[in-house]
C-alpha cells in the first residue's frame, strides 16, 4: 500500500517535472486556457481599431526629433485610443478568472488608468491647469457624452429602457457630494476674497463675475494655505467614501447594482480570449506605453495651444477626455442598445464617481507628495457646469427609465459646455 500523499510529496510518481516542461505548460497555457500565442495573437490582432498602434513609434519620433507640435500632440493622441482599448481588454480578460470582489477591484484600480497616466503626467510637468480641465471634462464626458449616447442608442432600439433605480440612485447620490465637495473650495476662495474687497459686492456681481471669470485667479498668500489644507484633508475623506462605496457596491449591497436575470434567455459565461498571465503582462507593457505617450501628448499641449490659438481649456475639457473615454464609450453604447441599462450607467457614472473620489483626490496627494500644489479648487464657471450636469443626470435616472429625448438632452448639454469652453 503505497504512503498517502503529503505537501511534500514529490510529483509524477517521485519524478520531479522538469524545468522545460513547466517553462512549455506556462507559454502553452493551463489546460482549457488559450496559449500565450493565441492569447497575444488576440490581444493585438483580434480589432481592426489596433491598426492605430502604427501611431505610437510615431508618437515617440515625433518627441524625440522635436516635430511640429500639431505632429507630436496628434500622434500621441491617436496612439492613446487603441492602448486604452488594450487596457479594458486585458482588465477584462484578467477578471475573467478572478472572484466578483477581485474582479470589482480590477476594474475600479484600471478602468481609468489613462486619466490617472494622463493626469500624473501634466502634474509632474507643472501643468495644474490641464490636470484640473482633463479631470472635469472626464467627469462631463461620461455624465453628458457617454450616458447621453448611450441613452439616444437604447432609444432607437427599445422605446424605453428601464433600470434598477436604487443602485443609479446610490452612484448619482455620491456624484452629487463628490460635486458638492469640489464647491465649497471655490465658495472659500469667493467668502475670503470678498472680504479683502474695499467695497461689498452684490450677489448679482458675484454671479456675473463667477460666470464670466474662466481662469481661476491664482490665490494670494492669505488663501493658499487655507486651499491646501481643504483639497488635502477633503482628498483622504473622499478616498475614505470610495473605499466604503466600492464594498458597498461590490460586497454588502452588491444585489442592487447586478442586472436582473432572464430566465428566458440565460446568458453563457463568457470564454476567456487570454490566459490569465498572459493578460497581467499585456496589461503591464500597454501601462508602460501609455505612460510614455501621455507625457509626449502633455509635453506638446502648451505649444500647440499657443501657435494653433486652441484654448487649453477646450483641450482639456473636450479633447482629452475622448482619448481616455473612447473605449467605455463604445462598450456603454452597446450595452445600451442591448438594452444593459445597469451596465451601461455603471460604466458612465461609476467611472464619473472614480475620477470624482479617487483619481482627482489621488492626484491631489501625489501633488503633496512631490511638492505641486494641486488644489479643488476650480474656476467658478467650471463649478458651475459640474453643479447643473450632476443636477440633470440626477433629474433624469430618478424614474429608472430612459429613452432618446432624454439622451438628446444630455448630448446637448454636452455640446452647450463645449461651445463655451472652444469660445472662452
Amino acid at each position: 500500500m503505497s504512503p498517502p500523499h503529503s505537501e511534500r510529496s514529490p510529483l509524477l510518481n517521485g519524478q520531479r517535472e522538469p524545468y522545460t516542461h513547466r517553462v512549455l505548460r506556462v507559454v502553452r497555457g493551463e489546460e482549457g486556457e488559450p496559449s500565450w500565442a493565441a492569447s497575444y495573437h488576440h490581444f493585438i490582432l483580434g480589432s481592426w481599431s489596433n491598426i492605430l498602434l502604427l501611431f505610437i513609434p510615431l508618437s515617440f519620433i515625433s518627441h524625440h526629433l522635436n516635430w511640429d507640435a500639431a505632429l507630436r500632440f496628434s500622434f500621441s493622441f491617436i496612439a492613446i485610443l487603441p492602448l486604452a482599448k488594450l487596457l479594458g481588454d486585458a482588465t477584462d480578460q484578467l477578471s475573467l478568472k478572478l472572484g466578483q470582489t477581485l474582479s470589482g477591484l480590477l476594474n475600479a484600480s484600471f478602468g481609468n488608468a489613462v486619466e490617472i497616466i494622463v493626469g500624473i503626467a501634466a502634474l509632474l510637468q507643472g501643468e495644474l491647469r490641464i490636470v484640473q480641465t482633463s479631470m472635469l471634462g472626464s467627469i462631463l464626458s461620461n455624465l453628458l457624452l457617454v450616458l447621453g449616447c448611450s441613452f439616444l442608442a437604447g432609444g432607437f432600439v427599445f422605446s424605453e429602457s428601464n433600470f434598477q433605480v436604487t443602485g443609479a440612485q446610490t452612484s448619482s447620490s455620491l456624484m452629487t457630494l463628490a460635486c458638492i465637495t469640489l464647491v465649497i473650495p471655490a465658495a472659500y476662495h469667493a467668502s475670503k476674497a470678498d472680504d479683502k474687497a474695499p467695497f461689498p459686492k452684490n450677489a448679482v456681481t458675484n454671479l456675473m463675475t463667477s460666470l464670466m471669470d474662466n481662469d481661476p485667479p491664482a490665490p494670494d498668500d492669505g488663501t493658499t494655505p487655507g486651499l491646501l489644507a481643504i483639497s488635502r484633508g477633503t482628498a483622504i475623506l473622499l478616498l475614505i467614501v470610495y473605499l466604503a462605496y466600492l464594498y458597498f457596491q461590490l460586497k454588502s449591497h452588491a444585489h442592487l447594482f447586478l442586472e436582473e436575470e432572464d430566465s428566458l434567455n440565460p446568458t453563457e459565461p463568457e470564454e476567456p480570449k487570454m490566459n490569465a498571465v498572459a493578460a497581467g503582462t499585456g496589461l503591464l507593457l500597454v501601462t508602460l506605453l501609455t505612460s510614455f505617450c501621455a507625457d509626449y501628448l502633455v509635453a506638446s499641449i502648451e505649444e500647440t495651444a499657443t501657435r494653433y490659438h486652441i484654448p487649453k481649456a477646450f483641450i482639456g475639457i473636450v479633447l482629452l477626455p475622448i482619448v481616455a473615454n473612447a473605449a467605455e464609450h463604445v462598450t456603454a453604447v452597446w450595452m445600451a442598445m442591448k438594452g444593459k441599462m445597469e451596465l451601461t450607467i455603471g460604466i458612465c457614472v461609476g467611472s464619473s464617481i472614480q475620477i470624482a473620489t479617487f483619481v482627482i483626490p489621488l492626484l491631489v496627494i501625489v501633488g503633496w507628495i512631490t511638492g505641486h500644489e494641486l488644489t479643488l479648487f476650480f474656476a467658478d464657471f467650471e463649478t458651475i457646469v459640474l453643479f447643473v450636469s450632476v443636477l440633470l443626470v440626477n433629474l433624469l435616472i430618478m424614474d429608472g427609465k430612459s429613452n432618446y429625448m432624454e439622451g438628446l438632452m444630455l448630448v446637448t448639454l454636452y455640446a452647450v459646455i463645449g461651445l463655451a469652453f472652444w469660445v472662452s
